[in-house]
């Protein structure tokens, strides 16, 4: 199955009432296990690396290894930038083979954050790349904060998405409606009366971050109102540290018993994404 553009799999996924996962990679336990996964589930994929995680693993010595792995793939595997802070941080990811990019002005004025969205959207156009940008302010840190609450006053407002949406030409927007990067502080709350207006108003495939944490039943409803593309790191994060602190103990001092744990620590962060794919809706849509 040939590398493919976000739009590839948001689509169907935005047709029929699904979302694709976007798992955040940082080593290639990760990598390896989201990718098998994918496969044994037969689901459409998103590998992302976030601009913060590059000091873990550099663009231009993984990338080709990413590439290479999601061209082997037997499901369609799309390479996603993930909260990219800058236009030279995108031409870096094109340069590199990202076949998406979701640009990050969250934290800029709305006239300051659709010039550079759109300034992005030109340079991505060309090279095939389709640009995921943000509207609103999701709550959190997704450069590893411990717990966060959302902001309603930074909420996605719906009429201002459409003309967002019109004036920047982007593929697929992130909302803000409760959703928080890293652990909640509290349950999540999601304002599904406002992503259905958002949606409405959109007309594209609408993206939730900070996936951790919320509840399947909520996802499933989020589904049904649009959402197509799911961010997910922090659950698999968790399921890895919980994997190190259940082997801690029991290792020893022979060669392979580092490899053992990264096994673990692969099979474990296998588990956490064959259930979010189910519950996404994404298992079988390959």
């Amino acid at each position: 199955m040939p590398l493919v553009s976000l739009n590839t799999v948001l689509k169907p996924a935005f047709e029929n009432a699904y979302a694709v996962g976007s798992f955040n990679v940082i080593n290639f336990e990760f990598i390896e296990a989201i990718l098998e996964t994918a496969e044994s589930q037969n689901s459409p994929v998103i590998l992302s690396l976030a601009e913060a995680h590059f000091r873990f693993l550099n663009p231009e010595n993984i990338c080709p290894s990413l590439l290479a792995m999601a061209r082997r793939s037997r499901v369609p595997v799309a390479l996603n930038l993930d909260h990219g802070m800058s236009l030279p941080v995108v031409s870096r990811a094109i340069r590199n083979g990202f076949t998406s990019a979701m640009f990050d002005g969250s934290k800029l004025d709305y006239r300051e954050n659709v010039r550079k969205t759109r300034e992005v959207v030109e340079t991505c156009r060309p090279a095939g790349v389709s640009v995921e940008a943000e509207l609103g302010s999701v709550g959190g840190n997704e450069s590893g904060g411990m717990e966060a609450e959302a902001d309603p006053d930074l909420f996605t407002d719906p009429d201002q998405a459409a003309a967002f949406v019109r004036e920047t030409g982007i593929d697929a927007l992130a909302v803000a409606i409760g959703n928080v990067h890293g652990n909640y502080k509290g349950e999540p709350i999601l304002d599904f009366n406002r992503l259905e207006r958002i949606r409405d108003r959109a007309g594209i495939p609408l993206v939730l971050h900070g996936g951790s944490g919320i509840p399947d039943d909520d996802f499933r409803k989020a589904i049904r109102l649009g959402i197509a593309k799911i961010n997910f790191f922090t659950g698999m994060s968790q399921a890895a540290l919980s994997a190190i602190r259940d082997r801690a103990d029991s290792l020893g001092a022979a060669y392979h018993d580092f490899p053992l744990l990264m096994q673990e620590v692969k099979k474990r962060v296998a588990e956490t994404v064959a259930h979010q794919m189910d519950v996404f809706g994404s298992t079988g849509k390959a």
